[in-house]
């Protein structure tokens, strides 16, 4: 019988970079990253790729919820995270290096206009396509003392068929516009090998050797945009650290808080 999910393409592609690499797919669970963070709280920091065709309790940014697309004969969303120990020089920026990996395993040459908004979606001509949530924990097995005992978790969910937009000021993105017969198998296996070599990269590299290609996919560079916080200005684009830099009356401000959203400004009528 065919591995709809790639299993052992995926495990044979990662585990040479990650020894103890292994996939599971439930049919259902509340959360993948919740999971995943659950288990490295509780002492488990083996790499995993966890994958749910529906999520009771999924979670985005902010704690803004993320639910799956009620699911068909073919998945209508894919949500998944990939776990994993991780000891980056600097932190700063993770989010828009595994936006840059994922865009560029989706859209590789921007025919579509993936495009990527700070600091962790996925956008198609300003309407959402996907995002993704990270988190960290320390698991108890560690030692206190070791500045590499973090186990990383990224959550990351794609719209694969149109979803309802009732309420939306823009209707979500989905992957089949442009690409019909992708599977929720085969984004996985097209996404997930590239992503753990961007974050290895990203360890040793930090975000500056993603910045230039995260501003090639940039939607807010150049546009006037609103922050959560009531600033408003001009977007610049992001900074060598993954700070966005936003030109107001008083001058540039550099964000760095994953805990402001930004949208860029619609032009008045």
């Amino acid at each position: 019988m065919a591995d709809t999910w790639f299993r052992q393409e995926i495990t044979d592609a990662v585990a040479p970079l990650l020894p103890g690499f292994g996939v599971e797919v439930v049919d259902e669970i509340d959360s993948t990253n919740t999971e995943l963070m659950r288990r490295a709280r509780g002492g488990q920091d083996v790499p995993v790729l966890l994958v749910a065709l529906r999520q009771t309790a999924g979670r985005g940014r902010m704690g803004r919820p993320w639910q799956s697309a009620q699911q068909s004969a073919q998945p209508a969303s894919l949500t998944f995270s990939l776990g994993l120990p991780l000891s980056p020089r600097d932190w700063s920026g993770l989010s828009l290096a595994v936006g840059v990996s994922v865009a560029e395993s989706l859209d590789p040459a921007r025919t579509a206009g993936l495009a990527l908004k700070w600091p962790n979606d996925l956008w198609v001509h300003d309407r959402k396509l996907g995002g993704i949530l990270i988190e960290t924990a320390t698991p108890q097995s560690a030692p206190s003392s070791a500045a590499a005992a973090r186990y990383l978790v990224i959550g990351i969910g794609l719209n694969l068929d149109a979803r309802p937009s009732d309420g939306m000021s823009m209707p979500p993105a989905w992957l089949r516009e442009w690409r019909p017969d992708a599977g929720a198998g085969e984004t996985l296996r097209d996404v997930v090998p590239p992503l753990v070599r961007t974050v290895q990269a990203f360890a040793q590299q930090g975000f500056a050797a993603f910045a230039e290609r995260f501003a090639a996919r940039d939607t807010l560079r150049g546009r006037d945009v609103q922050l959560s916080d009531g600033v408003a200005g001009h977007c610049e684009g992001v900074g060598w650290g993954g700070e966005l830099l936003v030109r107001t009356p008083e001058g540039l401000k550099s964000i760095h808080s994953s805990e402001v959203s930004v949208r860029p400004r619609r032009a008045e009528a």
